[in-house]
This record gives C-alpha cells, structure tokens and sequence, in this order.
C-alpha cells in the first residue's frame, strides 16, 4: 500500500478594523438590521465610482511587514468577474498580478502574497432566517458588502491538520496584535479556506487538490482538514482519482459535500479596475506602518523567556495564543515580581487552555485567577479543588475565596479529621490495608481513593498516602 503524505495550503481571509467599507464611505458594523448600511458605490449601482481607503492600504502594508513580505512599490486593483447573488455589480475588485505584498514567512510557512479586496455580501438561507418559505429561498444582506478585507495566502507547506490549526491560530495573535481587525471568527471577521492533496511519500509532485471553503473556527478547520485528508486517503487506496473541486464541511455531521468544480483563475476574467488609479507605495508610507508595529509574538516569547525563566516551547504556547498570552501578563502582574510565574504560565497553557476555546469570549478574568493561585500556593486548597473551582469561575464567575469559604472546600491536612478519615478508610477495606503493611504500594490507591472521597477532595493525596503508610507501618 503507498505511503501518503498530505500537502496543505491556507487562504485566510481577514476583515479589517477600518471606520469606512473599501471603496465608500460606509460604516461596516456587525449586526446592524440588514441592508441599512449600503450607498450606491457598495450596491453596485450604475455611475458610482469607488474610492480607494487609504487605512487600508496602511493595514495591509502593516500586515504584509509584520510577515516579512516585500511591499509592492506599484500595486493596482482588478476586477475579478463573476456572476453570484451576494455581488451586485457582476465582479468583485480585487488584486491579481500587481498584489500589495508578496513572498514572507511565518513560523515555517512560506507567505504567497497579501491582497486587499472589498468583501461579497451575506446571503441568508431559509433553514437560518426563518422568513422565508421555500427550501430553495435565500436573501441577501448587503451590509457585509464592500468591507474591506486582506487575503493572505500560503504555499503548501503545511504537513497535517494540527499544524494547519496551530499556524492559524499564530496568524490570529499576529494579526490581532497589529490592531488592524478583531480576527472575530465568530463574526467572520476571520475566515479560512485549505487547499488539500496528498502525494506519495518522497515524491515532490503536488496532487490533485481540493478546497474546503469558509471555516470560522479553529475546530472546524482542523476538523475538516482530517476528514479530508482521510477522504482522499481512501478514495487512492482504493484505486479512485481526486477530482478538483469545492467542498463544504459540516463539523456537526462530520461530513463532506461537494460544491462546484474547482474554478481556475482565468475563469475569473481579470482585467485592471479602470475607475481605480495605482497606488503608489512611498518610502512615508512604508515608514508610518514600520512605526505602527507592535511586539510580534516571536519577541514576546523571547521576551518570556528572559524576563519570566519560562522554557523556549511553554513561552512560545503562550505567545503564539495572543489570549493566552494576555491573561498570562496580567495575572503575573496581579500575583508580583515575588510571585512564581511559572505556576501562572503552567496553569494559562494547562489548565486554562484546556477549558476555554481559543477565540471564545467564555475565560477566566485575571484577577480572578491570580486570586486562585494564590490560594493553591498558600497551601489553602487542593490542586482537585483548584480545578473545580477554576471551572465555576470560568462558566459563572465570582471569587475562589468566596468559593472556598462557601462550599467548605479548605484543605484537610494533618489533624483529627485527615487521621479519622484514613482510620476509617483502612477499616472499611482490610484486605487493601494488609497489603499495604505487606509492602504492597500498589493497594495503596484504593484507600487513598476513599479518604479522597471522605474529604470531598480537600486532602492533599500526598499526605493521605503518607499517612496511610504511617499508621500501618506497625500492622
């Protein structure tokens, strides 16, 4: 059976953070009742003439450094036609041969280009509306149309769907730190599409790619990417070809559905946008987003490293995950110079991490979690209740101390109470207690587990098993 490998290519779509559209002067807000925020330029209408915005033009070169592309000295608009119900003029403009920035690299992925682009509008089908009668019904929300948007597109040079998850979520932080968009993905103001094929192990052909088009969530594109990846694995295995085309995900039923067949460029008819002179890139220009640019997460995980002791892979996971990284700062900031920052950093890239989707407003505040710690380092609660206190923060919010006070989640240590329970535990179960006088340290989980749930997990597991041995020693 042949070995194969997969070869992935990204095109992220990323809506920016300007006041107006791309080409008029309306303001894109999210969840405005639609079609409220149009004018004549953005619905396309006979005689308007666009308008090309200069902020965005500053946020793509800002992008396109913080990549490391080169920066176009001449860059100009096309039209890229096609024929679609969210594109009321019959073309998007768009860049093609002349694009803003081009090459660049991200953490082992080589850049294409970054293009600037104005955005289709929204069609709302009748399963989401709710309006409309008709399985086949759709409207269109124009409000979404013309907003300005940055492509950036990658080489295939990711290997599997976690890298793939894992670049992305990089690109967010970059992004994010820039102040040039929210990379809501919720809201779409981040949106990727993959390229996919696999090839034979060693050989340097690409195959037959497809695209898997508008994933809004880190899942879903990882995700997505595996069933697809498996999907053409099997249809090889089996003797069958890929066919070049356009699918959906769908990360409820895990399945794929096929689209249309895969759209070449110069179906797209690409000609020079004649109402749209070039821009002209000056060294002023380039200057004015060279002083904009923020810490980049490479230097802030450098920076970790240095400032906090943090191992170069944990500061990497907390840089590179720009919310991560956030509540990190903060909570050592809250916690003090005299504080370990390191259980910070453990318990953000650990703990945190593991319960908070990247992206998702749903998280812990930091004074909440400086807070915890705290607790956990004053030997005040147990690391299981430091968890299932960190859980009700998360979902409801609130004090751990409050917490702790109100549902009698102290430590047990030492005392009456701790030596009561583990009398009773080695009572409850002799056959367990004589092993472990026979030196059987295997048996000892079984009473450590009933001491546990005697406390309600307020004792240190440490400690039980300490003491178990103690009080048995003479058996």
């Amino acid at each position: 059976m042949i070995e194969l490998e997969p070869v992935i290519g990204l095109e992220i779509h990323v809506q920016l953070a300007t006041r107006t559209k791309m080409f008029c002067g309306c303001e894109p807000v999210f969840g405005e009742d639609p079609n409220t925020r149009t004018c004549p330029v953005c619905l396309g209408l006979p005689g308007a003439l666009p308008v090309i915005n200069e902020r965005a033009v500053d946020f793509g070169l800002r992008l396109g450094l913080a990549l490391g592309c080169e920066l176009a000295d001449r860059s100009i608009f096309h039209r890229k036609n096609y024929f679609y119900a969210d594109l009321p003029k019959g073309y998007q403009i768009s860049q093609f041969d002349e694009p803003l920035c081009s090459g660049g690299f991200l953490d082992g992925v080589r850049i294409h280009r970054v293009h600037l682009e104005e955005d289709a509008a929204k069609l709302v089908h009748s399963s989401a509306s709710g309006r409309i009668q008709g399985a086949d019904s759709s409207v269109v929300d124009f409000n979404r149309g013309g907003t300005p948007l940055a492509e950036i597109v990658t080489e295939p040079d990711i290997g599997s769907a976690a890298q793939a998850r894992e670049w992305l979520s990089l690109l967010r932080t970059t992004v994010k730190s820039l102040g040039i968009s929210d990379v809501s993905m919720e809201e779409g103001s981040l949106r990727c599409d993959a390229n996919i094929s696999l090839r034979p192990v060693g050989e340097t052909t690409l195959g037959t790619k497809t695209e898997l088009k508008n994933m809004n969530s880190f899942r879903f594109v990882e995700k997505g990417i595996e069933a697809e990846i498996e999907r053409q694995r099997e249809l090889i295995q089996s003797g069958g070809t890929v066919v070049q085309e356009t699918l959906h995900f769908d990360p409820r039923s895990g399945s794929l559905t096929a689209l249309r067949s895969k759209e070449e460029a110069h179906d797209y008819r690409y000609f020079p946008e004649p109402d749209l002179l070039p821009v002209a890139v000056g060294p002023e220009m380039i200057k004015a987003a060279q002083d904009s640019l923020p810490e980049l997460p490479a230097a802030r995980a450098s920076r970790y490293e240095d400032d906090f002791g943090l191992t170069a892979e944990l500061a990497q996971r907390l840089a590179f995950n720009g919310d991560l990284g956030d509540l990190f700062e903060a909570t050592a900031a809250i916690r003090g110079a005299g504080s370990d920052a390191k259980l910070v950093a453990t318990w953000v890239n650990g703990e945190v991490s593991s319960r908070v989707e990247e992206g998702s407003d749903q998280t812990v505040e930091p004074e909440a979690l400086a807070e915890l710690l705290g607790l956990l380092e004053d030997d005040k609660i147990t690391t299981a209740a430091a968890r299932g206190i960190l859980d009700t923060v998360i979902e409801q919010g609130g004090s751990p101390a409050a917490l702790v006070e109100s549902q009698g989640l102290e430590k047990v240590g030492g005392g009456d109470e701790l030596s009561a329970a583990v009398d009773a535990a080695i009572a409850s179960d002799p056959e367990a207690a004589a092993k472990v006088a026979a030196g059987e340290q295997k048996a000892l989980g079984p009473l450590v587990g009933l001491v546990m749930k005697a406390t309600q997990g307020r004792a240190d597991g440490g400690e039980v098993r300490a003491l178990i041995i103690s009080k048995l020693a003479g058996s």
